[in-house]
């Protein structure tokens, strides 16, 4: 029988295959309920039930966010039978001793062959991660990338032919300026076959708002007033991070958020956290707030329905949007939004325990007029971007990150990573089991982690089955990253 360090040590990474069927005894039992606690605890462990089909390296040379989290995206479009995919990276392996930096490139892969054409560059080196591109279509099938925008308006490029890249930049037309300046800027296809951007206009105290294109990207218009600015009032320095999603008829944007004081100074008594009694990074982020927009007459209310003043600051945020006092429990990445079956908001949120800084999964949802937060499973970081969808017979699904411990590191590593597990439930999202392991095959990735998962999706924002995006790294504190396409037979 193996000990618990054999266990450990990964010799038997599956228990269940080595016991012979005989007689069950007391001790097999305790046995076997010993192993699966020991694997629980060990985490990162395969499973029997591996997806079927393989993750594909695509970009390679990443750097932080090559595939950014939820606050900016979508990196992929599915188009005529093609998936066009963007992504920070470069085609050679950086010198040692040189500064990161990395290129804005393009690259189209075929389902059908599952062949990749070649990569496309398409800007000069930066060693922002900020300036990972986004990608999306127009109602003609022109293909739309926008990169470089951190505080500044970006680079917004438009494609000659429809549905193409192309061989080289020359294959592309600049666009029309969309702000003077953006940060973490996302797209969506919304009524009327619109466009719709939403993005923070400069740095993390900033407000936040959007703009409407109604012809395919050439003009761009948004409302009179910005729709958050935290700190306009009382609270110099709040900041918060946001997510959205538009309701299914596109008429109605749905934005969440969290928030935080962004004290420059880090003064520890502005960082103190009275729930741990420790002082905290300004990297923690509390509450969930929701708000929706009507996005033809630009009203902006509470999910109540009731009307907010623009921009939303601190305080009318506290009063009249809040769906769940986390009480001081912190979070870092803002969660993700899908609508549930009666096309209302639902989430996929990471927070800190009742009593410990380490983080849970939780899914948020309306029932019965409240708000309930389930538990799902163990995070091993506050900033693993995970995805969270719903099928066709009402079954959810969570793609989550998970590790042993809490992932500490140098510039990778301290911003979230794990092995990926598939968890799912069938009952509304009152209990949640693991479903698979979805982690790329570990004897050619020996310790890497991986994040900032998303799903392909149409120009319409409808997802498509089997595909998913993510990217991953090995040595906690160097780049080198690659980008990844799982797509499942």
């Amino acid at each position: 029988m193996p000990t618990a360090k054999e266990l450990y040590e990964g010799r038997y990474r599956n228990c269940g295959d080595k016991l012979k069927v005989e007689e069950i005894t007391k001790e097999k039992v305790l046995f076997f309920l010993a192993c699966l606690f020991v694997l629980a605890v060990i985490g990162c462990v395969e499973d029997e039930q591996k997806v079927g089909g393989e993750a594909v390296v695509f970009g390679e040379g990443g750097q932080l966010n090559m595939l950014y989290d939820r606050r900016q995206r979508p990196q992929a479009v599915y188009l005529e039978d093609k998936v066009h995919i963007v992504f920070a990276g470069r085609k050679t392996a950086a010198p040692a001793g040189e500064k990161i930096s990395t290129e804005p490139m393009v690259i189209t892969y075929d389902p059908v062959s599952r062949e990749f054409t070649e990569a496309v560059t398409l800007g000069k080196g930066a060693g922002d991660h900020h300036y990972t591109p986004i990608i999306w279509a127009d109602e003609d099938d022109y293909l739309h990338i926008l990169f470089g925008c951190h505080k500044k308006p970006g680079t917004h490029l438009i494609s000659k032919e429809r549905g193409s890249f192309g061989s080289g930049l020359d294959s592309w037309v600049v666009g029309p300026e969309i702000a003077p300046s953006m940060s973490y800027p996302t797209i969506f296809r919304i009524y009327d076959d619109k466009e719709l951007i939403y993005y923070r206009t400069v740095g993390h105290s900033s407000s936040w708002t959007y703009r409407i294109s109604a012809d395919n990207g050439r003009s761009w218009a948004g409302p009179e007033r910005d729709v958050t600015d935290m700190d306009i009032k009382a609270w110099p320095e709040w900041s918060s991070y946001q997510t959205k999603l538009p309701s299914r008829d596109g008429r109605t944007l749905y934005v969440a958020f969290m928030t935080y004081d962004d004290v420059k100074s880090n003064d520890p008594k502005r960082l103190y956290n009275p729930r741990y009694d420790q002082v905290v990074g300004n990297n923690w982020k509390y509450n969930l707030y929701l708000i929706k927009i009507d996005l033809r007459t630009h009203e902006v209310t509470n999910f109540e329905g009731d009307a907010m003043e623009t921009p939303i600051d601190l305080d009318q945020a506290n009063a009249k949007c809040k769906i769940w006092d986390t009480d001081w429990r912190g979070a870092g990445v803002p969660p993700t939004i899908i609508l549930d079956g009666n096309g209302e908001p639902a989430f996929l949120h990471v927070l800190s325990e009742e009593t410990t800084v380490e983080h849970r999964y939780y899914y948020v949802r309306r029932v019965g007029g409240k708000w309930k937060q389930t538990p799902i499973t163990r995070s091993n970081h506050q900033w693993n971007s995970c995805h969270l969808a719903s099928d066709e017979s009402g079954v959810l699904h969570a793609y989550l990150l998970v590790g042993e411990g809490y992932l500490y590191g140098g510039l990778m590593d301290n911003h979230g990573g794990g092995c990926i597990e598939e968890w799912v439930s069938r009952d509304d999202g009152d209990t949640w089991t693991k479903a698979r392991d979805l982690t790329p095959e570990r004897g050619k990735y020996p310790g890497w982690k991986f994040n900032n998962i998303q799903p392909v999706a149409k120009p319409d924002g409808t997802i498509v089955d089997g595909l998913l995006l993510f990217y991953g790294w090995k040595d906690g504190d160097a780049p080198e990253a690659k980008a990844f396409l799982l797509h499942e037979d």
